[in-house]
């Protein structure tokens, strides 16, 4: 499940910086850092997404950026 949830969001990613699809077909799915292992999250009930809509991608802080 946690592939198939990367999957969506990694096919979202790529087409919002338009990445080449050189690139993209090096990229994989696999990563897991973003799961609590131990199932210790915290939800807000009353900010829900629509069921059908993924949240908004995080901004990407650059280095360079000053």
């Amino acid at each position: 499940a946690i592939i198939l949830w990367n999957t969506r969001y990694l096919e979202m990613a790529l087409a919002d910086i338009g990445t080449a699809d050189e690139i993209a077909r090096h990229t994989a799915p696999l990563g897991w850092e973003h799961i609590s292992l131990t199932g210790d999250y915290s939800w807000n009930v009353e900010d829900q997404p629509d069921p059908d809509a993924l949240r908004p991608l995080r901004a990407v802080n650059s280095l360079l950026a000053a």
